[in-house]
Order: C-alpha cells, then sequence, then structure tokens
C-alpha cells in the first residue's frame, strides 16, 4: 500500500513509500482514502519529522472493511475520519 512520508528534504517533503496494508482493531473499520486535508499542524511536523511519522489527521473514503465487532458504518459507507496518524495513505484504520 501506498504512503506518504516525510522525505528529509526541504522542497519536496514528502514521498511515496509502501508500507503493509492497516492491521484494524476488532472496533476499527478500514477505509479506503478519497480525500485528505493538509493542515497547518502536519505541515510544521514534516519541517523536522520524528522518525516513523505518518503524516494524516483528517480523512474521507468509503468503508471497505467493517469492525470485526460490529460496530461502525458497513462496506460502502462514506465516511470522514480523525485518524490519529497514517491518513495520507490508500487505506487507513479508524
Amino acid at each position: 500500500m501506498k504512503i506518504l512520508v516525510p522525505s528529509g528534504q526541504t522542497e519536496d517533503l514528502v514521498r511515496f513509500a509502501e508500507v503493509e496494508e492497516p492491521a484494524p482493531r476488532p472496533n476499527q473499520a478500514v477505509i479506503a482514502v478519497e480525500a485528505f486535508s493538509v493542515n497547518r499542524g502536519e505541515m510544521f511536523l514534516l519541517m523536522k519529522p520524528r522518525e516513523g511519522l505518518r503524516p494524516g489527521k483528517d480523512i474521507a473514503g468509503r468503508v471497505v472493511a467493517a469492525a470485526a465487532d460490529g460496530t461502525g458504518p458497513a462496506v460502502g459507507t462514506r465516511v470522514v475520519a480523525h485518524p490519529p496518524y497514517g491518513g495520507w495513505a490508500e487505506r487507513a484504520a479508524v
């Protein structure tokens, strides 16, 4: 799966990387991310990124795997979410 991560450069702050698919907890759905915001706080984090930073706190998309415990929206539902990290990716667990 592709995700945007800090590049360590001053001009191009992010680059694509390949990572494993998200591993949701039983109460989390997997979202196919269709849109995300670039917010001011994340831009500051990208200027001096910590090791392992995966930006992305505001996303919109569709549920591709419902929560295993039966809570939350069904597959195909359009959603917005605020994950703690990792939203600048093809998929996110929320």
